[in-house]
């Protein structure tokens, strides 16, 4: 599912790959390699209030790489480059309230705290749930 949905002919999602990579010599010609360390899934979604907007689903990168410049592959890592260029009006995305240093990252580099500045919940129906309501 996780390829379909992503690489299909009609996507749900978007990865965005970080990779370093490292020029090695071998026979005195210098190999470039790459491994993975990071990835940002994301899609697109529209809100009538604000318009086009990117949805940051999952952010990862490994702990060794956090705060390093590394070059990246799929043009850029960055989504806030794909938001200006899809003209999106902003990024959204979920953080843990238990993970207080991306919180207090996010707020030092500007971002709302939707959950305190507008007072937003989030909730979630399962499958099972939306089936019975359906059915009554």
């Amino acid at each position: 599912d996780l390829l379909q949905d992503g690489f299909g002919k009609h996507p749900f999602y978007h990865c965005l790959v970080a990779e370093p990579h490292y020029l090695l010599p071998h026979n005195s010609f210098l190999l470039s390699e790459s491994c993975t360390v990071g990835y940002a899934m994301y899609n697109f979604n529209y809100d009538p209030r604000i318009g086009k907007l990117l949805y940051l689903k999952d952010f990862y990168i490994m702990e060794s790489y956090r705060g390093k410049c590394i070059c990246y592959q799929s043009h850029s890592f960055n989504t806030p480059g794909v938001m200006l260029k899809t003209n999106c009006s902003c990024m959204q995305f979920l953080v843990l309230i238990c993970n207080k240093a991306s919180v207090e990252y996010y707020i030092k580099c500007g971002a709302s705290n939707l959950s305190t500045e507008e007072g937003w919940h989030l909730f979630r129906f399962s499958k099972e749930a939306l089936l019975r309501m359906a059915a009554e």
